[in-house]
């Protein structure tokens, strides 16, 4: 009798075993399922396969010639390079000048200027065609460099500037008459702070209010408090959105160790909101609304433009919908759903993402504009996920501080731009914001495509992505071409043009036609020029031939041993 119960015993030991491993196993399924197919999808393959990236560039020859053109393309390719390098020196020589005193010294220079185009490429055009990276001024909608030359700025300062650089001097003027008094104590609140919260937990929707002092900041306390109330480990983010660059949301290339409490999940995906409703350990999901321009793509630049596959579409009600299907689902399983509006953030609208598509969030992070352009990071959050601590637990918290936190100059500037939101010059600004922005492209496309130019816009609002429609390995040079025609771009070249809302019709004008006259400088040269062969797959094909070349090349074989 004994040994039945016993056998009995184990045999349903083996079968719970067994139902746990296929528990375990449809689990994985769904995971893994709900990934996106490319490398962005699969963080830890994008990391060892980068890892695998060999380096080696073209010489002087190959560098004209990467596509092989006839002599006749490659002669005007060399001869226009001459040209716009010699341009670069003889307009830009004091910005030139300062920006390589100093490049040895400032480590974010020398990534930037090594990363600007692809790294085949990327030395020659170091040597011979350098970026500088001082300015002396702003005014309107345009910068100049130390040389005086003026720049319509598309650059937007990574976001920041969404009113026009004017607007952000007279909040920061106006800030330190206000503050002045107080000055620089820190630990106490001035009195803004009191009306700063009030402002934004109206515009926000929220109950209560945090600030740091940087978007990245702002995204880390919302996961942890994220963990700390539902009491689960992971964040969910979505394939190609970008964070900020801490460990938990970069879990790919740029982080050294991967990140084990990080799902990557295909965004717009039934697969995905699968995923969200069946495991227990999803404590939030993090969501950039700047996705809706480019959905698991990752935040274009020209450093990895080495064919013109690069695509971008804007589908509001499409995006809307899925907002929709991921609140329910996060709102059905107890997940803080977290709107990353770091970036957006007051240009969509003034309430944001979540007036912007309808869709309400359990935490928002703010950044950038926010602070009247000064560093800055604000949560706004529903009160039950705000709270740092447990009523019946006190030794259990959720600890964030920060030295220069509620800063009383950067409050202040803050109060500015807040203030400044409820003025009818800029409440004019956002009426048919969309409309505005989406005819400007428009006309654009058009005189391109009726000029015959290989290259179109995409925009979310005021926000645009540059792409190709033809086949070529030479498309990143069309940042030199902009820059040369009075166009101030961010180091990531035409993967982003960000404009300030208070760009004229007259001003932008100036821009589509300096835009359209580069466009034409670039295809007179040579750069486009049109290999009938030509495609996007044979051109990554190339490259991959070339990779796989020079691991087996006999120089690389004896360094390596050596």
């Amino acid at each position: 009798m004994e040994l039945a119960t016993t056998t009995a015993a184990l045999y349903s030991m083996g079968a719970l075993a067994v139902a746990a491993s296929a528990v375990g196993v449809k689990s994985r399924l769904e995971l893994s399922k709900a990934k996106h197919a490319s490398l962005g999808g699969h963080p830890r393959i994008a990391r060892r396969v980068a890892a695998l990236v060999p380096f080696y560039e073209y010489d002087e020859a190959r560098f004209f010639n990467a596509d092989g053109a006839p002599d006749a393309v490659v002669a005007q390719r060399r001869a226009d390079f001459t040209r716009l390098a010699d341009l670069y020196r003889t307009q830009y020589p004091r910005t030139l000048e300062l920006t390589a005193e100093v490049t040895d010294l400032i480590s974010d220079l020398q990534f930037t200027a090594s990363y600007r185009v692809p790294f085949q490429f990327s030395r020659f055009v170091r040597d011979h065609l350098p970026i500088g990276a001082f300015l002396e001024s702003s005014s309107g909608v345009t910068t100049t460099d130390l040389d005086g030359n003026a720049f319509y700025d598309l650059t937007g300062s990574y976001g920041v500037n969404l009113f026009g650089y004017d607007f952000y001097k007279e909040c920061i003027d106006r800030a330190q008459e206000r503050v002045r008094a107080l000055g620089p104590v820190l630990g106490f609140y001035h009195p803004v702070v009191a009306d700063n919260v009030r402002r934004l937990a109206r515009l926000s929707g929220m109950d209560e209010v945090s600030f740091h002092m940087s978007g990245t900041e702002a995204v880390m306390q919302a996961v942890r408090l994220a963990r700390f109330h539902t009491k689960r480990s992971h964040l969910v983010r979505f394939c190609g959105a970008y964070h900020g660059w801490w460990g938990d949301v970069q879990p790919g290339v740029g982080n050294p160790l991967p990140a084990d409490e990080t799902y990557t999940l295909k965004e717009m995906s039934e697969d995905s909101l699968r995923v969200l409703r069946n495991r227990r350990d999803i404590a939030c999901v993090l969501v950039n609304p700047l996705q809706a321009l480019h959905p698991n793509g990752s935040a274009p630049g020209d450093s990895t433009l080495l064919d013109s596959a690069r695509r971008a579409h804007f589908d509001k009600a499409a995006y809307a919908d899925w907002l929709k299907r991921l609140r329910a689902v996060c709102t059905e399983r107890g997940i803080v759903l977290i709107f990353d509006e770091v970036f957006v953030g007051f240009r969509l609208a003034l309430g944001g993402a979540q007036e912007y598509f309808g869709v309400a969030a359990d935490i928002v992070t703010y950044g950038k504009s926010l602070g009247g352009g000064l560093p800055v990071g604000a949560v706004c959050g529903r009160a039950h996920l705000m709270k740092r601590y447990r009523e019946d637990r006190p030794a259990d918290i959720c600890f964030a501080r920060g030295t220069f936190n509620s800063h009383p100059y950067v409050m202040a500037a803050m109060n500015e731009f807040l203030r400044r939101l409820e003025k009818p010059a800029i409440l004019a600004l956002y009426r048919d914001l969309d409309e505005l922005w989406d005819r400007r492209a428009e006309r654009l496309n058009q005189r391109l495509r009726d000029a015959g130019l290989p290259v179109q816009v995409a925009n979310l609002s005021s926000i645009w992505l540059v792409y190709y429609t033809r086949p070529s390995a030479y498309n990143w040079m069309f940042q030199y071409y902009l820059r040369a025609e009075g166009l101030a771009l961010s180091w990531v070249g035409t993967g982003r043009l960000i404009f300030s809302l208070n760009y004229t019709d007259a001003d932008f004008a100036a821009v589509a036609d300096r835009f359209v006259a580069a466009a034409e400088a670039m295809q007179q040269s040579g750069w486009w020029w049109e290999n009938p062969l030509a495609t996007n797959k044979n051109i990554k094909r190339r490259v991959l031939r070339e990779m796989i070349a020079h691991w087996l090349s006999p120089s690389r074989t004896r360094r390596a041993s050596a």
